[in-house]
C-alpha cells in the first residue's frame, strides 16, 4: 500500500477532531487558507524539515558550518555543563576509591573465611556485608550524578523479604541486584582515575592561563632571565615542562593553557558519557525489571483509557442523543393528541410546528450519533490510512503536504492509534503554533510505523500534565510506541510518533 499524493481538494470545515486540542503552543493567528500540495519522497524519522533548526544547519554552506562549529568549541569551556561535568568527575573520585578499597577488602576477606570450615558463617556475613556497602554506594552514585549531572536513574527494585538467619544470608548472596553494584563499584575506581586526568587538564590550563599575571602581578617571577624561569605545566605524561625567561614567553604559555582548556571539556565529557552508560545498566533497574514496570504503567493506562472511553460513550448518550430522542418521543405524543380521535379538524400551524421540531430532534440526534461513533472508530479508516490522512489534511485550514508510504497495512489498532495521534498534532498546529504549513510524513522502516508531524511555526511546543501532548505519549505506550518532541523556541516543531505495525 503506497501513496504519495497531492492531499484532495479542501472541502468545508468539519467539526475538530474527536480528541480536544492541547495548549501546547503559544497562541496563534488566523489561519490561512486551504492549500495542499503535492509531498516529495518520505523522510526518515528524524529528518529535518524546511524551517527545522536541522535542516537550517544542513542547508548552510561549509565555510558557515565550520564558524559556528569552531563557536561551538570555543564557547564550551564557558558552560555550566561543563564546570558541572568536571566537578562531578572531581568528586566522583574519592568516593570510588573509598568505596572500592572497601568493598574489596570486605569481599576478599569474606571470601577467604567462607571456604573454610571454622569462618563459613562468618565469611557469608561479610560478603553480605560487602553487598549491602556496594549497595550504599551506589545510592551515593546515583545522587551524585542526579545532582550534578541531572541523571535521574530509578532505584533498583529491593528484594523480597526473607525469614531466618540462614533465609537472610541466602537472599543476601544471591540478590543481583546487590552485584551488579559491585560491578560498579570495581569498574568504578579506573573510570574515576580517567576523570581525575580529565580533570587535570582543566587545572593545567588555568595554571598556564595565569602564568603572565602570575609574572607580572604577583612578582612569582621578579628576576627576568633567571635560571628557572617560569614553568609551563602539561597533561601529557611525555614532553617535559619547558620554560620561559621572559614576558613575551608566558603570554605563549597563556596560550597554551587556552587550547588545553578548550580540550578539557571534551574529555570530561566521554568520562562522564562511560559513566552514564554505566550508571544506566549496573545501578539501574534490570531490564526485566524494567519491562515488568513498563507493563504494569501501560496495563493501568489502558484500563484507564478503556474506562473513561466508557464514561465518555455513557456521558454522550445521557446528555445528547438519550435527551434527544426523548424530546422526539414527546413530540410524536403530541402530534398524535392533536390529531385526535373525535374528528374534530386538527391545528394544522400547531401540528407543523411539532413535526418540525420532531425533525430537528431526529437529525440532531443522528449527527451526535455519528460524532460519538466517529470518535470510537472513524469510519474513513475502513479505506486505510492513506485515505484516512488524506482527508484529515483536506480539512486543515494550514496547508499541509502529506506523505505516505505503507507496502504493509498495519493493523485496525495500530492505524486508529496513527490517526488519532494526527488528529491531535495538526489540531495543535491550526490552532496553537503560528505555523504557515505542514508536512505530514508515514513511513514504514524495519516493521516500525512511523508518523512525523512538522510544522514551521514558533515551537516551545513540550508534553506537560494535563496537554494533548501526554495524553498522545499515554496513547502509543499500551502498544510499546513513542512520542518524541523537537520544538526548540523559534524554531518549528517535528513530532515523530513510533509504533509497531501489529499491536
Amino acid at each position: 500500500m503506497q501513496d504519495s499524493r497531492k492531499a484532495p481538494p479542501p472541502s468545508p470545515p468539519d467539526p475538530p477532531p474527536p480528541h480536544p486540542p492541547s495548549a501546547d503552543h503559544q497562541p496563534a493567528g488566523p489561519p490561512s487558507a486551504p492549500h495542499l500540495r503535492p509531498a516529495g519522497p518520505p523522510a526518515a524519522a528524524g529528518t529535518a524539515r524546511p524551517g527545522a533548526p536541522g535542516a537550517d544547519r544542513a542547508a548552510l554552506p561549509g565555510p558557515v558550518r565550520a564558524v559556528r562549529g569552531i563557536g561551538t568549541v570555543l564557547r564550551t569551556p564557558l558552560t555550566a555543563r561543563a564546570w558541572l561535568e568536571a566537578a562531578y568527575c572531581l568528586a566522583a573520585f574519592p568516593l570510588a576509591v573509598a568505596g572500592s578499597v572497601l568493598v574489596i577488602v570486605l569481599l576478599a576477606l569474606g571470601s577467604g573465611l567462607l571456604v573454610s570450615l571454622v569462618g563459613g558463617i562468618l565469611g557469608a556475613l561479610i560478603l553480605v556485608a560487602a553487598l549491602r556497602l556496594a549497595r550504599v554506594q551506589g545510592a551515593a552514585h546515583r545522587a551524585l550524578a542526579r545532582g550534578l549531572l541531572g541523571e535521574r536513574i530509578p532505584a533498583p527494585v529491593p528484594p523480597a523479604p526473607a525469614h531466618g538467619l540462614f533465609g537472610r544470608l541466602d537472599a543476601g548472596l544471591r540478590n543481583p541486584v546487590d552485584w551488579r553494584c559491585v560491578g560498579y563499584v570495581l569498574v568504578k575506581l579506573p573510570v574515576s582515575a580517567f576523570g581525575m586526568y580529565a580533570v587535570g587538564w582543566w587545572v593545567t590550563g588555568l595554571v598556564n592561563l595565569s602564568t603572565p599575571l602570575r609574572w607580572s602581578v604577583l612578582g612569582q617571577y621578579p628576576r627576568h632571565g633567571g635560571p628557572h624561569g617560569a614553568p609551563v605545566l602539561t597533561p601529557l605524561p611525555f614532553g617535559g615542562a619547558p620554560r620561559f625567561h621572559t614576558f613575551w614567553g608566558t603570554l605563549l604559555a597563556a596560550a597554551i593553557g587556552v587550547l588545553t582548556l578548550l580540550v578539557a571539556p571534551w574529555l570530561t565529557r566521554a568520562v562522564v558519557a562511560v559513566d552514564r552508560r554505566l550508571l544506566r545498566e549496573l545501578l539501574g533497574p534490570g531490564a526485566l525489571a524494567e519491562r515488568v514496570r513498563d507493563l504494569e504503567e501501560t496495563r493501568a493506562l489502558a484500563v484507564d483509557d478503556a474506562a473513561a472511553l466508557l464514561r465518555r460513550v455513557e456521558r454522550d448518550l445521557h446528555d445528547g442523543a438519550q435527551v434527544r430522542l426523548v424530546a422526539l418521543a414527546m413530540s410524536l405524543d403530541m402530534i398524535r393528541e392533536g390529531i385526535g380521535d373525535d374528528g374534530a379538524g386538527p391545528d394544522r400551524t400547531r401540528l407543523r410546528r411539532l413535526v418540525e421540531t420532531a425533525h430537528h430532534n431526529a437529525t440532531e440526534a443522528i449527527a451526535e450519533l455519528r460524532d460519538l461513533a466517529r470518535g470510537i472508530h472513524p469510519p474513513v479508516l475502513d479505506d486505510g490510512l492513506p485515505d484516512a490522512l488524506a482527508t484529515l489534511a483536506a480539512r486543515s485550514t494550514v496547508p499541509v503536504d502529506l506523505s505516505v508510504r505503507v507496502p504493509v497495512r498495519p493493523s485496525a489498532a495500530i492505524e486508529t492509534i496513527a490517526y488519532f495521534c494526527a488528529a491531535e498534532l495538526l489540531t495543535n498546529v491550526i490552532k496553537h503554533s503560528g505555523a504557515r504549513r505542514a508536512t505530514v510524513t508515514v513511513a514504514e522502516q524495519d516493521g516500525v510505523l512511523r508518523l512525523v508531524v512538522a510544522d514551521d511555526g514558533h515551537g516551545g511546543a513540550e508534553p506537560g500534565p494535563g496537554s494533548g501532548l501526554t495524553g498522545l505519549q499515554q496513547r502509543v505506550r499500551p502498544v510499546d510506541g513513542r512520542l518524541s518532541i523537537d520544538s526548540p523556541a523559534g524554531g518549528g516543531t517535528v513530532a515523530t510518533v513510533e509504533l509497531p505495525l501489529h499491536a
